[in-house]
């Protein structure tokens, strides 16, 4: 996934390189140890020669030196904003951006969103939270910067959503692929059709989910318009891959200012992004002053499904490694079991729990999952058993399915956990 300007992203990583070291102390005691300087680089091939960086050692960086850690790169007195990531330890692990890395993230995010449909004209009600998150404030800043009309409802305020649907002339909605569901079944359950509002665009990210199939078709009927989908980092850049409508795909949209590898996540060696390839995605940033990375592990998994007519690769992120579960050597995203639940609506609401004995990732056959029966459900035993068949079929993993009454799994306003442990 190489940039279009590789000479130039190549010098300003070059530069990067050789600060970095007298910047962080992480990077000075990691490169120490795998024998690389910046003299190692001299072409963008050369990034491979350099150590991963993983989440877990951004964690311990920060509880060793707050209050941004030993790879923060610069002083608190030029940070002017702080955002987290929470994981799945539910520890906030902080990344700083100064003045120049906020423009940074501007450019970046606004050309995803120009991607994805955005334009001046739009009024977009913004349904994700404004706080930490990196969803939030810079997704204001880029539709800004675009000109577009942005209403920042944020989360837990599905009526005043429902107010600024009715009286702002609202053309699109950004928010998780969660809550755009979650607003439309709202909508519902007030004797309202959310295709009267006139939304023409759904800007999705933050989660799996925007690229699955059924659940995307779901969206798109709810809604009666089309759904595009972001990605991004929150320790490296909000969205970083823009889809552009009519397309079967997410694009790289992250400039000059970050390098993309993918990589095969079990053998780390280079996987070469052609249709059909699968792997993990890898960011380095190449002018960050605060919190730089250098090839950050993200746990993101991605399949590319085409190129795109200038020959970049477009991708979808089928989960996280963080996500997946082990059921006898075969790897399960829960996000591909609801998104084969989902195929069966309105039989089903789509809704789903897979029910874990212990934290995974491993989980002993059969896999137990929870899933809503819908106002067509007909025979449940016999729903049931299509549904075992389904996930048996697609999956290759027997599971036990338990139908339950709608509504009984809990929606999300942002993210929706599709995994929970038993009693």
């Amino acid at each position: 996934m190489a940039p279009q300007d590789t000479e130039a992203v190549t010098e300003l990583l070059r530069a990067q390189l050789e600060e970095l070291p007298g910047r962080s102390p992480l990077y000075a005691d990691l490169f120490a140890e795998h024998g690389v300087t910046a003299a190692t680089f001299a072409t963008l091939d050369d990034l491979g020669k350099f150590p991963f960086t993983t989440k877990q050692m951004l964690r311990d960086s920060q509880a060793a030196t707050q209050p941004l850690g030993r790879h923060a790169g610069v002083d608190m007195t030029e940070v002017i904003r702080v955002h987290a990531s929470t994981g799945t330890t539910g520890r906030p692990s902080w990344a700083g951006v100064t003045r120049r890395d906020a423009e940074a993230w501007t450019d970046m995010v606004a050309r995803a969103f120009r991607t994805m449909g955005a334009t001046r004209e739009d009024v977009v009600l913004h349904g994700a939270g404004l706080t930490l998150f990196v969803g939030g404030l810079p997704i204001r800043d880029a539709l800004e910067r675009i000109g577009a009309t942005m209403v920042p409802i944020g989360t837990g305020a599905s009526d005043k959503a429902v107010l600024a649907l009715e009286t702002l002339g609202v053309t699109a909605l950004h928010s998780t692929p969660s809550y755009a569901r979650y607003l439309a079944e709202h909508l519902r359950e007030r004797g309202r059709d959310p295709k009267e509002f006139g939304l023409r665009k759904i800007f999705v990210g933050g989660e799996p989910g925007g690229g699955e199939p059924a659940f995307r078709r779901l969206v798109e009927q709810e809604w009666g318009a089309p759904v595009t989908e972001g990605l991004g980092n929150a320790d490296m850049a909000p969205v970083l891959f823009g889809e552009a409508p009519g397309t079967d795909g997410m694009r790289f949209t992250g400039g000059r200012h970050v390098v993309v590898e993918l990589i095969d996540p079990d053998t780390e060696e280079p996987v070469v992004p052609e249709p059909g390839a699968s792997g993990e995605l890898v960011y380095t940033s190449v002018d960050r002053e605060c919190c730089p990375l250098v090839r950050f592990r993200t746990r993101d998994r991605v399949l590319v499904t085409g190129l795109g007519p200038d020959g970049a690769p477009l991708i979808r992120c089928v989960g996280r490694s963080d996500d997946m579960l082990i059921v006898l050597g075969v790897n399960v995203f829960p996000s591909a079991i609801r998104d084969l639940v989902q195929t069966l609506y309105p039989r089903t609401t789509g809704a789903v729990h897979v029910v874990l004995p212990s934290k995974g990732p491993r989980v002993e056959p059969p896999l137990r999952v929870e899933a809503e029966w819908g106002r067509e459900a007909g025979d449940r035993d016999q729903l049931g058993r299509e549904i075992e068949e389904l996930i048996r079929a697609r999956l290759s993993v027997r599971a036990v399915v338990d139908l339950v009454p709608p509504g009984t799994i809990e929606r999300s306003e942002m993210k929706s956990s599709l995994t929970r442990l038993a009693p």
